[in-house]
């Protein structure tokens, strides 16, 4: 799995090329510590895959859809969520077999129910380097 330190310009600018390149369907998770970056990520990607409304943290409402040229776009984050079980309550099936692009946030909340991954991302704050994050992909 490759990895690389980067700032905030690096990982927007690797997320925007990321996104310019994937195809739907695609699954994207993302990984990583409160404050990571996962959400500015997201943006990154979205914005490449061509995404042009303004992509927000679903923190509270769990799951934002998209519009992009190529197809929808879901962001789904399952931080709030207990586990697997209350996937249903949330519209997760549509997500997840609609010919999209769906970004999810704390994937292992998803437990057996998380689908074929195309992309799986790791972020982290880098030990005493407050401006970079080490990106796993």
């Amino acid at each position: 799995m490759p990895a690389a330190e980067l700032t905030l310009a690096e990982m927007t600018q690797w997320g925007e090329a990321l996104g310019a390149r994937l195809e739907p369907p695609a699954v994207v998770t993302l990984e990583g510590d409160l404050g990571a970056g996962k959400t500015t990520l997201v943006q990154a990607i979205a914005r490449g895959y061509g995404v042009r409304d303004a992509v927000t943290s679903p923190t509270f409402a769990l799951v934002h859809e998209y519009h992009a040229p190529r197809s929808p776009v879901f962001h789904l984050d399952l931080y709030r969520l207990e586990g697997p079980h209350q996937l249903a309550n949330i519209g997760w099936d549509d997500a997840i077999s609609a010919t999209a692009v769906v970004f999810i946030e704390w994937p292992e909340r998803a437990g057996s129910e998380l689908p074929p991954v195309t992309h799986s991302i790791k972020l982290s704050h880098v030990l005493g380097k407050p401006d970079l994050r080490r990106v796993s992909w």
